[in-house]
């Protein structure tokens, strides 16, 4: 039985390769002007899921987006070169850990002919599902430069980031396998993921009891995980939060969803707001460790803090290999990206806010990480998957 469970659910993902001509022919065709642009308007149609891209590319941020139909995934993307990968949380951290000749274990609530042909050999799965089914994912990733320009529209964008746009029936519904209790016998960590799709409040509250008592029911040695998401439905994220914040050892999130919990926006290479959004952040999520993964600097917050500094490590190497070479990263990929330097700016805020914490507080500064063809999708997913991986170093295979 393998020691490394990763739940709750994959995905089929488009990954479109982003075309500004394109984009802007659809700004012409449905006379989007820039008063309109707004991340947060339902996506009912192509429309609107062009009004919602363009204000993400406008701030520079990435999100999650509930769309009314697969229909409008399969017409977008069709407008593109489109690539076809796995996603969701646990499966994109096996395949890192797959990287490092690591196996792994991940909870599947779908199943198709992409899955079964692209998950790496080596990579162990449980399936809810009863039938295949298919309900793409469209990515959509941009670097940091790319620009709309149509009409009065001038839109460059400040970073580089990916949205995901989704209507995923399978993933709404997150059914549990029976046989997740069985594997979870010999489980040394347990990630939990995957709540972010649900929208019934009802499917929500059952999922979130059956998963507390699989925690309950943990080896004591073992490591809980849980790494947040972007809601469909925000109030839910309350939810999950309340529900998991004492069940976990690890609660785990980026800065976007840092943020969103937060109301505002944080200068994350401002050691005094950082320090201020944290006790902040501490008080909204009083678990035993908080974990925050961001593009400066990543940092562990808490009475554990220190048992995860190489963890820390790991995530920052293996997100940074996957920003630098993106699908089918290798090992000495890897060991190459270890060796270089840390980003100056993140390192001084790393060193300013362990001298204010204490031992409370592990701070690993981002890396330099220059290429023309950054990969933004999955980024969350990997830093996982090499926090993980850092986390059982002992079982990498030759």
């Amino acid at each position: 039985m393998n020691e490394r469970v990763l739940g709750l659910g994959g995905t089929v993902d488009y990954e479109i390769a982003w075309n500004g001509a394109v984009i802007e022919e659809l700004v012409g065709l449905y006379g989007i002007g820039a008063a309109e642009l707004d991340a947060g308007i339902p996506v009912v149609d192509e429309r609107s899921l062009v009004v919602t891209l363009l204000a993400f590319l406008r701030d520079g941020v990435g999100g999650e987006r509930f769309v009314a139909s697969s229909d409008i995934v399969e017409a977008f993307a069709a407008r593109f070169e489109t690539r076809i990968t796995l996603g969701g949380t646990p499966v994109r951290a096996a395949i890192a850990m797959h990287s490092l000749g690591m196996s792994s274990l991940v909870h599947l609530v779908s199943i198709d002919d992409h899955v079964r042909a692209l998950l790496p050999e080596g990579i162990e799965y449980v399936c809810s599902a009863t039938a295949d089914s298919t309900d793409p994912h469209l990515i959509v990733q941009y670097a940091a430069g790319a620009g709309v320009r149509r009409g009065e529209l001038d839109l460059v964008a400040p970073h580089p980031n990916r949205i995901i746009y989704t209507n995923d029936p399978p993933n709404r519904e997150l059914v549990l396998s029976d046989a997740l209790a069985t594997t979870l016998a010999d489980a040394r960590v347990f990630l939990v993921s995957g709540f972010n799709t649900i929208q019934d409040a009802a499917v929500l509250d059952a999922r979130v009891e059956q998963i507390r008592r699989h925690l309950a029911e943990l080896p004591a040695e073992a490591v809980a995980i849980y790494e947040d998401a972007g809601y469909h439905e925000p109030a839910f994220s309350h939810v999950v939060r309340d529900a998991l914040v004492d069940a976990v050892d690890v609660y785990s999130l980026n800065e976007d969803e840092l943020f969103a919990y937060l109301g505002r926006t944080v200068d994350l290479l401002d050691a005094s707001a950082v320090e201020a959004a944290l006790a902040e952040a501490s008080a909204l999520i009083p678990g035993t460790c908080l974990v925050i993964h961001t593009k400066y600097w990543s940092l562990a917050l808490g009475e554990t803090a220190a048992d995860y500094a190489d963890a820390l490590r790991g995530g920052i190497v293996m997100a940074s290999t996957r920003y630098l070479i993106g699908d089918g990263h290798t090992a000495a990929d890897y060991a190459r990206t270890a060796e270089l330097p840390e980003k100056p700016e993140g390192a001084a805020v790393a060193a300013e806010l362990e001298a204010r914490f204490g031992g409370r507080l592990v701070c690993r500064a981002a890396l330099v990480l220059e290429t023309d063809r950054p990969s933004t999708i999955g980024l969350g997913d990997t830093f996982i998957g090499g926090f993980i991986a850092a986390l059982t170093p002992s079982r990498v295979r030759a």
